[in-house]
């Protein structure tokens, strides 16, 4: 729609989580409505309808598909342009797939710096784990997985590949814990979004 109403050929997603707004090609009709009655479309990332759709479980105890998020989703990535403004959105359709929302609210938890994977190159001697373990713990630091990796790693044969995926309260506490990690002297590399 945004293509048509603007003159634009912008290249579209076949895959996204607002399936219910992908369409190939605008229906006339619907065209001719928003033509007439219409100021601005605004565009939005497939990030930005996760975050809505997290938002409005989160906050309003509400399920909505991704087109159902999208007018949300346009709010939250342009909240200048609704400051000061009573704005009211149209939240429609819930059919979404639980395993989708279950994979929505992980993935805005890791974007939020609340569960992030890291993977720590350790020399392979008793106690490593452990002191690992122990720092991520005295930081407040929830561990969730745990991987200890000796054989099928690139690292050397007296080196072993610690992968984790930890829980924080927030982006600043994960940093508080990364730069406790690296102040301990272990080499830290960060998978979280």
């Amino acid at each position: 729609m945004y293509n048509v109403i603007k003159g634009k050929a912008l290249p579209m997603r076949g895959d996204t989580l607002a399936e219910g707004i992908a369409v190939k090609a605008p229906a006339r009709i619907t065209t001719d409505i928003i033509r007439h009655l219409v100021d601005d479309i605004l565009l939005v990332r497939e990030d930005q309808i996760e975050r809505a759709v997290a938002t409005l479980l989160a906050i309003e105890k509400s399920v909505a598909e991704g087109a159902g998020a999208a007018a949300l989703a346009a709010v939250l990535a342009t909240p200048e342009r609704f400051s000061g403004c009573n704005v009211g959105l149209v939240l429609s359709g819930g059919n979404i797939d639980t395993r989708l929302i279950a994979s929505v609210l992980t993935r805005e938890l890791a974007r939020d710096g609340r569960l992030t994977q890291l993977a720590i190159d350790l020399v392979d001697r008793p106690g490593q784990l452990a002191a690992v373990a122990e720092l991520l713990a005295a930081a407040g630091a929830n561990i969730i997985e745990v991987s200890h990796q000796r054989t099928f790693s690139d690292l050397p044969a007296k080196a072993t590949l610690l992968e984790l995926v930890i829980e924080t309260r927030d982006r600043a506490h994960l940093n508080d814990v990364l730069a406790k990690l690296g102040a301990a002297g272990f080499r830290v590399h960060c998978a979280s979004s």
